[in-house]
This record gives C-alpha cells, structure tokens and sequence, in this order.
C-alpha cells in the first residue's frame, strides 16, 4: 500500500520503521529548538508531514516503547486516531508522566503510527440483546488466573 505525504517543511522527516517487521512507523518531532516537558505537562509536538491515509483506514498513533520507559513520555490521549479524511499536520500531545522535566530535540522520534483498517458499521437500536453465559458481568467477572 502506497500513502501520500506532504512534507510541510522541506526538512521534515518522513516516517520510517525500526525493521522490515514493525508494525509502527516513528512520527519525529519537527521544532526548532528542544522543547522541555516538565513533569506531568502536555505539550503539543508537531511533525511536519500530513497524510492521505486512504478511505477505510485510520492512523493510530502509539508511544514509542523506548520513549516511553526511559523519558517515561507518552501521547497524553494514549492513542490518537488520524482520520482518512484529515489533511492537518500530524501532531502529537505528549505528556510527561515523570517527576523530572525531560527535553524533545529536533528530529527526535516522539510517537509511531500504525495504519489500521477499520469497520464501517451502523447502530441498530433494538429493545433487547442476545443472551450470553457472561451477559452483564463486567471488570474482573472472568476472573484473575
């Protein structure tokens, strides 16, 4: 599969994987200077690139693992969702979990996307539901094993 992108700024970096296998694509962070988060902060990073995630597919947009244990910085929605119909810049809500001020620098790789089909469905509103053997029994009803 072929997706578009636009650069924003002729020195954005475009995604790229970690290994022919990882699912995720590294999103980097496009300032110009290092950005410090202080501890428990949000601050909004852009990337300089928009998509054109085709119809029938989104971005999620995850944290990176390496960033997440050792800056313990993370997307501050846990997980973001580009529609296949916006154009915007890609950017990226990072917050930081620590009790210590932690420092983006340019080009730094802030979150993944992964691109992901989804479901085109519609509600039907009904009176009742079918039954199941759980039915209503919610967190924990099956169990810590």
């Amino acid at each position: 599969m072929k997706i578009n992108i636009k650069k924003l700024y002729a020195d954005a970096v475009i995604p790229t994987r970690g290994s022919i296998e990882a699912a995720g694509y590294d999103l980097y962070a496009y300032i110009d200077n290092e950005i410090i988060i202080k501890s428990h902060e949000t601050i909004m990073i852009g990337t300089g690139i928009s998509l054109e995630i085709p119809d029938g597919y989104f971005g999620a947009i995850y944290a990176r693992s390496g960033l997440a244990s050792k800056k313990n910085l993370r997307p501050a929605n846990c997980v973001g969702v580009i529609d296949s119909d916006y154009r915007g810049e890609i950017k990226i809500p990072l917050f930081n979990d620590s009790n210590e001020d932690q420092t983006i620098d340019k080009n730094e790789r802030v979150a993944q996307i992964v691109i992901m089909p989804y479901l085109n469905i519609e509600f039907n509103e009904v009176d009742e539901l079918s039954k199941t053997s759980r039915d209503q029994s919610g967190f924990g009803s099956t169990g810590l094993k």
